[in-house]
């Protein structure tokens, strides 16, 4: 018999926080993390400091091999030509990403339905998911000299005096990996700010049009600002992935011609298996990180206050 009012001296049942148990699922996220990405990245690091040929003992240098960057010409072109790789990327995509998402989603959808919108975004999307190695394939046939289809076509049309070595010339090809480069990279954007525009009042999007302002200005002023947060992740995605741009580099030029092409990933791809100058090809891989991860850090600032805009407009 229970008295009233007594303390049940039983022991209950255990109580725990649901986010004690977070760490245990963080747990093989992390430890996967330091294997793949920490313990690498530190172990080239340290291998940027030596002189070695891949073969035998390594030999400390110290910083010789950053010393001997800075001034190695073939670096800095093709960090120059990484910035070609950021607007053809990160530039051009972002903006035609914009307006085509906006036209599709106001215009399209609008006059066609979601089916016809579903579509084109997916074919918009569809280089994103084709292989890097299939893609360059068909588009090195497309561009080849001789037989490519794209002369074949100049010439169908009564051009053939713009028949170019698209690939092969060392003033174009550049200009030509960027375009099958934002061929590629169009989609990720457009999908991005399709789904950010389905977030957006539309009630605003109705009072200005009532207020007779165009598509124009209604996509300059109201939707644009609105997409500040989705700008920023798609620019920052974008830049990291031109900056670390190797497979279509390989497949459709292989750096040429004449190092037209190159890149700082192709760069210490070839110093590391062609010259077999490891630590040198190593201390490029480490400067690469180091700039990807500055960038990665400032695209996250700017994400932060471009979302903290838009809560303050809100508010």
């Amino acid at each position: 018999m229970k008295v009233r009012g007594a303390r049940d001296s039983r022991p209950g049942p255990l109580r725990t926080h649901p986010r004690d148990s977070y760490a245990l699922f963080l747990l093989p996220g992390a430890l996967a993390f330091l294997a793949v990405v920490v313990v690498p990245f530190l172990m080239n690091t340290g291998v940027s400091f030596t002189d070695w040929q891949g073969v035998g003992s390594p030999e400390w240098s110290g910083l010789a091999n950053y010393r001997e960057l800075m001034d190695d010409a073939e670096f800095w072109a093709s960090f120059r030509h990484s910035l070609f790789m950021v607007v053809a990327m990160a530039a051009i995509p972002t903006a035609l990403g914009l307006v085509l998402a906006a036209a599709l989603f106001d215009h399209v959808d609008k006059y066609f339905g979601s089916r016809v919108t579903a579509a084109l975004r997916a074919c918009f999307y569809l280089p994103q998911v084709l292989p890097v190695a299939v893609a360059g394939i068909v588009w090195s046939w497309i561009l080849a000299p001789d037989d490519g289809s794209l002369n074949a076509l100049l010439k169908a049309v009564g051009l053939g005096g713009w028949q170019q070595d698209w690939l092969g010339d060392p003033d174009l090809a550049l200009y030509s990996v960027m375009g099958v480069l934002v061929w590629v990279q169009l989609g990720f954007p457009l999908v991005v700010f399709m789904a950010g525009l389905q977030r957006l009042d539309p009630q605003l999007h109705e009072a200005a049009e009532l207020d007779g302002a165009g598509w124009w200005r209604r996509f300059r002023h109201i939707t644009l600002p609105q997409l500040r947060p989705e700008v920023s992740v798609v620019l920052t995605w974008c830049t990291i992935a031109a900056l670390k741009v190797f497979g279509a580099v390989y497949v459709l030029t292989e750096g040429g011609p004449g190092g037209a092409t190159d890149v700082p990933s192709y760069f210490s791809f070839t110093t590391f298996f062609e010259k077999t100058q490891v630590g040198y090809g190593a201390a490029v891989s480490t400067v690469l990180t180091v700039i990807i991860l500055a960038l990665s850090l400032a695209g996250l600032r700017l994400q932060r206050r471009a979302e903290d805009a838009e809560e303050g407009g809100h508010a």
